[in-house]
């Protein structure tokens, strides 16, 4: 796509939009301040290298594309491959699978902040804060019960882990000058009926009480809930009633996994059900097919209806934004840009979007005025306008980022 036809037809785009109110200019200043917590699991499909074992705990990805990264060099490479095509300045999402080990067997309840510390230093050389995940999966210790486990020795096990990743965490917000977010999911459940659900949540709320004793400075945490886990699937302790109420109850963020939810719900109808209740929201952001499957993130409406519904709440700045997704099935470095351009995409007609007008028709009672501009801001130009933000970030507009991908992979991933 040709520089030159890019500018005009954004020039063209800034007048339209100017027509309904809207400033293209200060919508791609807040584009820009718009940073998406990239996950590194999509490039090794949740693998890690802490072990060689087989994904386990309600964890599943599918494919065996070829290329995929093998070890931590590796790894890094294709994430700043992929950082390099995608517009904006981003962060990086790791979970603790992903320390540097140094093929020694370190169990989860040793890890220490000296098996991130070459994270930590890339994260400062590379300019890409870090964000965390405890990892309670695929462990000879997870079974299907890990923090809500009767077994007081399993669960302590679990306690310990966690609480030795919040205070990784805590050490990686503190060398980036920037809160690291650390996500807390576990995969507890039953498989078939159970009759002791108020035990298993009394353990898990005691345990998360366990974990979150003492202030962390430079780390905030967030805890996700589920609908059901695959081999879980009679019964989730981790629910979203649960971790809704406990988030409320003490000031944790809540996280919403887009894939985590019944089909007939709306993760975006979520927003401002729970945002005066709760200090901040974290997205894990992927595309559920039939169930939590993971597909790479597209511009789909459940995905366009959840950035609206921040932006139309006002609630950017209390919104952390992270993807996750692991599709295996295709090219890795594709994934990652597909899936995070969309995403941007979805803000970015989201900001868009003339606002004000629509909520004054709306309180007028002139619901078909309201119906008309909604459906108006579908066919109007913000595809002319991301091109721009690509341009102006030194990445390549529209497809052109496709032949870097099938350079990188013929010279680099072949060779794997």
């Amino acid at each position: 796509m040709k520089d030159q036809k890019v500018h005009q037809a954004y020039e063209l785009a800034k007048e339209r939009y100017a027509e309904l109110g809207v400033d293209t200019e200060s919508v791609l200043a807040g584009l820009q301040d718009f940073h998406l917590s990239m996950h590194c699991w999509q490039a090794d499909d949740v693998a890690g290298f802490e072990s060689t074992g087989e994904l386990t705990g309600g964890i599943q990805a599918t494919g065996n594309y070829p290329g995929k990264a093998r070890n931590i060099d590796e790894l890094r490479a294709d994430i700043l491959k992929a950082k390099s095509l995608i517009p904006g300045s981003h962060r990086l999402n790791l979970h603790e699978i992903y320390g540097e080990f140094g093929g020694r067997p370190v169990d989860r309840d040793q890890v220490g902040v000296e098996h991130f510390q070459g994270w930590i230093d890339w994260s400062k050389d590379t300019g890409t804060p870090l964000d965390f995940n405890s990892t309670s999966f695929s462990h000879a210790k997870s079974g299907s019960l890990s923090l809500s486990n009767p077994d007081e020795g399993i669960r302590a096990f679990w306690v310990e882990h966690t609480r030795r990743c919040r205070d990784i965490a805590d050490a990686m917000g503190k060398a980036q000058g920037d809160p690291c977010i650390m996500n807390v999911w576990v995969h507890d459940g039953c498989k078939d009926l159970s009759v002791n659900h108020m035990m298993y949540r009394s353990l898990l709320k005691d345990s998360l009480d366990r974990i979150f004793a003492g202030k962390k400075e430079h780390m905030k945490d967030c805890i996700e809930g589920k609908v059901f886990g695959i081999g879980l699937e009679s019964f989730t302790v981790g629910s979203h009633d649960f971790y809704t109420a406990y988030a409320a109850a003490n000031g944790k963020i809540l996280t919403i996994d887009t894939g985590h939810y019944h089909p007939t719900e709306s993760p975006a109808d979520k927003v401002s059900a729970v945002l005066g209740f709760v200090p901040e929201l974290m997205l894990h952001v992927s595309r559920p097919v039939r169930w939590d499957s993971d597909h790479v993130t597209i511009m789909d409406d459940p995905t366009q209806e959840l950035f609206s519904e921040i932006v139309r709440a006002g609630a950017m700045d209390r919104v952390h934004y992270g993807l996750d997704y692991f599709d295996g099935a295709i090219n890795r470095i594709g994934a990652y840009v597909i899936g995070s351009r969309a995403a941007q995409k979805c803000m970015l007609r989201a900001l868009l979007e003339p606002k004000d007008i629509i909520r004054e028709w709306e309180l007028a009672g002139e619901t078909y005025k309201v119906l008309t501009y909604l459906e108006e801001a579908k066919a109007m130009p913000w595809g002319d306008v991301y091109n721009e933000f690509c341009l102006r970030n030194n990445v390549p507009a529209g497809d052109g980022y496709m032949a870097e991908i099938d350079r990188y992979s013929a010279e680099i991933c072949s060779k794997r």
